[in-house]
């Protein structure tokens, strides 16, 4: 259903990207697909985990928007046959709008935090359907901050690592040999690592039936893949992984 050619990542870095334009926000493009961000309450400023909530202007849930979303988009369009639409959609726990989107993205998750109320709306969100894909957290402070924000929203579940045979991985693209994908530090110091975050994980959280309600891309950025895919300084080689597990997570929450 979904083919595309097989050296086609390996040319990616060399598209002309379309400019971003604002104003297309505003226009009522159907499609089968649209990105989808997470709008996430944190808490940055007050007195640590719980304390006054706010959203931060820059960073958290918006780093690298809309670029990143914009580019995975114009590559999921090139590479697979479906009908994606050009622009992303922000959404916050409080919108009813939230249950209208099936496939949903968040970056930076150690800084989230949810009242009761935001965090029963996310459960029913990924328990009606919803998947979520979690990107660019690093280290073991950030991921017992992540844990606590996740408790919030499902309390009790597990959090398991994936296999490289998971269905995951293999919708589309066969990815049982996957590396640890950088951010933008990465042309500034060649490490790919972030804190102590040195091997990447790639984890989930289940329904009782096994569909992946949360994948949890762990000490990786794939958002900043997606971003810079058309910088001549950054490898090829990150951005085409990166795609390929962003095309497979659409297809897998998607279907599944």
């Amino acid at each position: 259903m979904l083919l595309a050619a097989s050296t086609a990542l390996l040319v990616f870095q060399g598209i002309q990207f379309r400019p971003y334009r604002p104003e297309e926000v505003t226009q009522k493009q159907k499609a089968e697909f649209a990105f989808a961000r997470l709008r996430y309450p944190t808490d940055y400023e007050g007195s640590g985990f719980g304390g006054i909530r706010r959203l931060r202007p820059n960073g958290g849930w918006s780093e690298d928007y809309p670029k990143s979303d914009y580019q995975f988009m114009e590559g999921v369009v090139r590479l697979t046959r479906l009908d994606g639409r050009a622009y992303p959609e922000v959404l916050t726990p409080d919108s009813d709008e939230l249950f209208n989107w099936p496939w949903m993205y968040a970056v930076n998750v150690a800084d989230w935090d949810f009242t009761e109320e935001q965090a029963t709306r996310m459960r029913d969100y990924l328990l009606k359907g919803g998947f979520l894909v979690l990107d660019s957290f690093h280290g073991e402070a950030e991921w017992a901050a992540f844990t606590r924000g996740m408790e919030q929203i499902l309390p009790g579940r597990s959090v398991e690592e994936l296999s490289d045979d998971d269905a995951i991985f293999h919708v589309l693209y066969d990815l049982s040999e996957r590396f640890q994908i950088p951010g933008y530090q990465y042309m500034l110091t060649q490490r790919t690592y972030e804190r102590d975050g040195f091997t990447p994980h790639w984890r989930a959280i289940r329904d009782d039936h096994g569909r992946i309600l949360v994948l949890i891309g762990f000490n990786m950025h794939i958002g900043d893949a997606w971003e810079h895919a058309d910088e001549p300084l950054w490898p090829e080689r990150f951005s085409s992984l990166a795609y390929r597990l962003g095309i497979n997570y659409v297809i897998y929450g998607m279907t599944h």
